[in-house]
């Protein structure tokens, strides 16, 4: 995410990727890593998973994030960065060689669904706009070398600043500069390849520097009187509406009517600097909370009533390296110690079923379940459950868990050393099974110790390896 100014107004099935079809909208969250003090991967696919959440946004393709959701279910979306597009727009075989690397090498086990090629190209400083479909179209010729063009989806983030005029909603159209250069193009291709414009919506920063025409409770979901559209006669009682429909009617205007939007990017900040006005932790806990439920309730928007707001929350963590104002650092839901920055629902059951309030806005998140074969709880009565490696995993994420297990989780990993008693037998499962139940143990038996992203899974019965005895307790 940049920062803006007031101006913003093969093998698993092809279903998985089609996430912008009709029904109750879904709620991800973009996993940026602008910051030098956060979790490794594996913590954030615990947490991930203890949030129930199963759609994550990333901006780039990294392999240790890619590696660590192998087996977990959850819809990732990876990014071509902006300063990738010359090369890959410019040559084919870079294209393939990108998709081969980012992409083929990790699906099924990972479920990559969508590329986002770029991210608000049409406001960078480096005047890469006409690389943009290019580039697409190129990754899109490579998905289908490789037989993925069902699987992923190609689209690019677009930043409200890509309008020439957003208000009343009724009237948004594109930039005349951008319309016929780039915007009717990428809606083509968008169209061609059944895929979906994404878009970056703030209502934060329209309100930020407008704040004293634009009503706090209407950027925040809050009951309000609403502002009628003149032209349609609709009603909208909330900014994010009247954004996203600002959108479908340029794209409406250019004859696009039948695109679906994603909200690649959404949040408010939790801190700011003096002059940011609305910046506040009970600010974001409103608009985030109320956008979730808003977008869970299957009402769409004033203008398009049956549109699945389907949406990526910013972000995950606050990143302590971005930089901009203060807020550019203050809009994760977690601090980078994993503890929640504020409370809100992120799931269909969580919010029509919301918990009391703990008063404590900061306090630790629930721990993730175990998802093989058992709850991963620590069982009733005292009896004795172990943590083993999940046979079925691959050899590049077992080894990665044993690393992060006998590393940053301080597992005791000195009985598998050459010549201690749990050497042998010399098999990585072995090994990390060992390794994975001295962290659960020494973790005592917590639910989500025994995960490891898929890698492992809570057993009854006491593992067999040789002559090795595996303890219960530390």
């Amino acid at each position: 995410m940049s920062f803006r100014t007031s101006s913003v107004l093969i093998g698993i099935v092809v279903a998985l990727a089609i996430v912008a079809s009709a029904g109750a909208g879904t709620v991800g969250i973009n996993y940026g890593r602008v910051a030098d003090n956060l979790p490794s991967a594996f913590k954030v696919v615990q947490l991930i998973k203890s949030q129930g959440i199963d759609k994550l946004k990333l901006y780039d393709a990294d392999p240790s994030a890619l590696r660590a959701f192998s087996g977990t279910g959850v819809k990732i979306t990876i990014a071509l960065p902006n300063e990738q597009l010359f090369y890959v727009a410019r040559r084919l075989s870079r294209a393939y060689a990108w998709v081969k690397q980012n992409v083929v090498a990790y699906v099924p086990g990972t479920q990559i669904t969508a590329i986002a090629v770029g991210n608000e190209v049409f406001v960078n400083p480096n005047n890469i706009t006409s690389y943009l479909v290019p580039a697409m179209t190129n990754l899109h010729r490579a998905l289908v070398k490789y037989n993925l063009d069902g699987i992923v989806k190609i689209s690019s983030p677009v930043a409200l600043s890509a309008l020439q005029s957003s208000y009343p909603a009724s009237s948004g159209a594109f930039k005349n500069e951008l319309v016929e250069s780039t915007i009717k193009p990428m809606l083509d291709f968008l169209r061609q390849t059944g895929s979906y414009l994404m878009v970056n919506a703030y209502p934060f920063f329209a309100y930020k520097d407008n704040a004293d025409v634009i009503s706090l409770d209407y950027a925040l979901f809050r009951p309000n009187a609403g502002v009628p559209d003149g032209n349609t006669g609709l009603l909208y009682t909330n900014l994010f509406d009247a954004q996203l429909d600002a959108v479908f009617s340029a794209m409406s205007a250019l004859g696009y009517k039948d695109l679906d939007i994603v909200v690649s990017e959404t949040g408010w900040p939790s801190k700011g600097d003096e002059d940011e006005t609305g910046v506040g932790l009970d600010n974001a806990a409103a608009y985030n909370g109320n956008l979730v439920k808003h977008v869970m309730s299957n009402s769409g928007t004033p203008l398009r009533p049956k549109a699945s707001l389907d949406t990526f929350l910013f972000a995950l963590f606050n990143e302590n390296k971005k930089p901009g104002p203060t807020s550019e650092r203050n809009y994760g839901l977690f601090y980078p110690s994993e503890q929640r920055v504020y409370d809100i629902a992120l799931t269909p059951s969580a919010v029509n079923n919301p918990a009391p309030a703990s008063g404590n806005s900061s306090s630790s998140t629930p721990a993730v379940s175990a998802h093989h074969h058992s709850s991963g709880t620590t069982p009733a009565g005292g009896s004795e459950t172990w943590c083993v490696a999940n046979s079925k995993s691959d050899t590049s994420k077992l080894q990665a868990a044993l690393d992060y297990a006998c590393g940053e989780g301080d597992a005791d990993c000195q009985q598998i050393q050459p010549g201690a008693p749990c050497y042998n037998p010399n098999t990585l499962e072995a090994h990390a099974s060992y390794a994975f139940n001295s962290y659960y143990q020494k973790n005592s038996r917590k639910i989500g110790t025994c995960d490891f992203a898929g890698a492992a899974y809570v057993v009854t019965q006491s593992p067999k390896y040789g002559d090795c005895k595996f303890p219960t307790g530390y």
